[in-house]
């Protein structure tokens, strides 16, 4: 099943236009930047002044949520007063559960978003068996409910997002599908059949969920669905509850980044715990990133044969392990030292080794390096255990080839050399130099680590192409990626960047270590994306991941405040996941993702969840936090702080 256009190449699915108020969506038009209102709909003023704030920073597309017919009806007064105050961007409502609310907002605004997982079906996380016969009769139950939408937005011109949450499938589609992409499609596919059945085409697209692996599949397997389908839809991206700040940043930037790369997506939201306006200048550099593409030219050979990936599934590329890289070992991280003159224990400080002077003693955290490459620099102090040395072959040949863990880098010219064969060494290519491979198959010795670096103006499909070259020559040394970030000013941009080249990879189970090289960013925080990719990727797992949604009208707490209350107690408990829903249109849903979860269930009140059952219901707010930990207590999760 063909997914995209081309995997070595950037090339834009074409996709239908989509007109949604006064701008255009799909085709050959711009990226839409889009985010949604955090204030009760409600409150007229408040989500006027929201709205403007998102507007002015750069939102084209303000979504705003409807839960019932009063907050649909309300989108008029709040509608007039952003026009009445010059402001004409196009308005979009967000339903669930009601499709009276729905049919409402179709008549005031340009678009509505509906989720067919609620629109007509109710949530038990009941298992059902279903006949052809009966299941078809479902199909023309939710038939009956949707097709009076359908023709209420044909009558008025209103587009429709069918958006589909992986946290919120109905039961009858996991009964039959599961809680996969497949079902995630087949949930979308039902309600476009019935508005083509209709004679109704303006539709986009979407497929969100809060882990970018499952994410990613979803979106790829539409689009390979609809290209059967005689489709082109456009597609709106996002991952769904990706939470605040880097984490939230880096998890978005790998998903959305991953799709933009493969050519999918035409418009994007940045779904962060915080406030909407923040979201708009996170989104604009990911997808400045496209716009600059439209006119470059591809430096990389096209395949000539079928590659070696299921872009529908995980499955890790198989490698030999060497040292602690490749195998079954979790991909690892080496800190880039080679700029320094003159290399001090502190300077392994920000890379997740502490030594202390009085004790003689180094500390390591869960975020400690694997290697450091310090280039032609010697180390004259005792390192700790568990990190290695990378040098130069001249450095190494004085310095490190009597010493323990320290290993030689080389060039591929000397593949061939008799003074390497008998060590485990790194050696380092370009992306671009396919030539190489050849000489790496015909080493005898293959004891070495690939450090792969770019030198293409597509850095992702140069590596994704060697890889596939790897894979055919059925070379199985192990992958170490090294993109080189030196021509970028900012730091926020690296960060996003290096979350989209190296994390779209590590999804498609290509990668077995990361380094960052990123002159202008500090070096705590090129740690902290190294880690954050890996993170994201689960591919290796250092730290507590937080599931959060961005907030919108039906919160019912502040998510911020109550995130940041969970995070600063539980941000010890390594590889669990918790999450913070504001109330249950995803919250039970993603609970299935999560270890726990924190859901609003009412003003002042929170429900708690091991897993997707609900454990505590309706708990007091003021003492949710300590009820949370008390419920990881009980279920034999909880660790003392160090």
């Amino acid at each position: 099943m063909n997914y995209c256009e081309s995997y070595t190449h950037y090339k834009r699915f074409p996709t239908r236009e989509v007109k949604i108020g006064n701008i255009i969506i799909g085709g050959k038009h711009s990226i839409c930047l889009q985010s949604m209102t955090t204030k009760d709909t409600m409150n007229t003023e408040a989500s006027i002044a929201e709205s403007i704030r998102m507007i002015d920073a750069g939102c084209e597309l303000v979504r705003i949520t409807a839960p019932s017919k009063k907050e649909a009806e309300n989108l008029t007064n709040i509608q007039k007063g952003l026009r009445d105050k010059g402001y004409t961007t196009p308005l979009v409502a967000d339903i669930h559960f009601t499709p009276n609310a729905a049919e409402i907002a179709a008549t005031i605004v340009d678009k509505v978003r509906i989720n067919p997982g609620n629109f007509a079906d109710k949530k038990r996380f009941e298992t059902h068996i279903y006949t052809e016969e009966s299941y078809q009769a479902e199909i023309n139950r939710i038939e009956k409910k949707f097709a009076p939408f359908v023709r209420v937005c044909k009558e008025n011109k209103t587009a429709m997002r069918i958006g589909v949450n992986h946290g919120s499938l109905s039961d009858r589609i996991l009964s039959r599908f599961g809680d996969t992409p497949k079902g995630m499609v087949e949930s979308a596919m039902e309600f476009i059949h019935i508005c083509e059945k209709n004679d109704y085409f303006d539709i986009v697209l979407s497929m969100k969920a809060s882990n970018p692996q499952v994410m990613v599949q979803a979106y790829r397997l539409l689009v390979a669905t609809m290209k059967e389908n005689n489709m082109n839809y456009p597609l709106h991206l996002g991952v769904t509850e990706a939470g605040e700040g880097e984490d939230g940043r880096i998890k978005s930037a790998i998903g959305i980044g991953a799709l933009l790369e493969d050519g999918l997506g035409d418009t994007i939201r940045v779904s962060l715990t915080e406030a909407p306006e923040k979201e708009i200048p996170v989104a604009r550099i990911i997808a400045e990133r496209y716009e600059k593409r439209k006119n470059t030219e591809s430096d990389i050979p096209t395949l000539d044969f079928e590659p070696a990936l299921n872009p529908f599934s995980y499955s890790r590329r198989e490698s030999t392990a060497i040292l602690n890289c490749g195998g079954k070992q979790v991909p690892v991280v080496i800190a880039d030292l080679s700029h320094l003159k003159n290399i001090k224990p502190a300077h392994l400080y920000p890379f997740g080794y502490n030594y202390s002077i009085p004790t003689d003693k180094w500390t390591i955290t869960d975020a400690s390096v694997d290697y450091i490459y310090i280039g032609d620099n010697t180390i004259d102090f005792q390192i700790p255990g568990t990190l290695s040395v990378i040098q130069n072959l001249k450095t190494w040949r004085k310095d490190g080839a009597t010493k323990k863990r320290h290993y030689p880098i080389i060039t591929s010219d000397l593949l061939s050399s008799e003074e390497i064969s008998s060590t485990n060494y790194f050696v380092s290519v370009f992306s671009a130099d396919l030539e190489v491979i050849k000489k790496l198959k015909n080493v005898e010795n293959k004891n070495c680590v690939i450090l792969l670096q770019n030198n293409s103006k597509l850095p992702y499909h140069a590596t994704r192409r060697f890889m596939f070259e790897l894979e055919k020559e059925q070379l199985a040394l192990p992958v170490i990626y090294n993109f080189n970030y030196s021509s970028i000013a900012d730091e926020e941009t690296f960060l996003l960047n290096a979350s989209t080249d190296n994390g779209a990879l590590f999804l498609d189970g290509f990668g077995d270590g990361i380094m960052l090289t990123a002159p202008t960013a500090s070096a705590q925080l090129i740690n902290r994306v190294a880690f954050g990719i890996l993170q994201a990727t689960r591919t290796r797992i250092y730290k507590t991941e937080y599931i959060s949604c961005p907030s919108c009208g039906r919160t019912l707490f502040d998510l911020e405040e109550t995130t940041k209350k969970i995070r600063e107690k539980t941000h010890h408990l390594k590889g669990l996941k918790i999450a913070v829903m504001g109330c249950i249109v995803n919250g039970p849903g993603e609970m299935a993702d999560a270890d726990y979860g924190y859901v609003g269930s009412g003003t002042g009140k929170v429900s708690l969840y091991k897993e997707k059952e609900m454990v505590k219901k309706s708990v007091d707010e003021a003492n949710a936090v300590n009820e949370l930990i008390l419920l990881i207590k009980e279920n034999g999760d909880w660790v003392e702080p160090v």
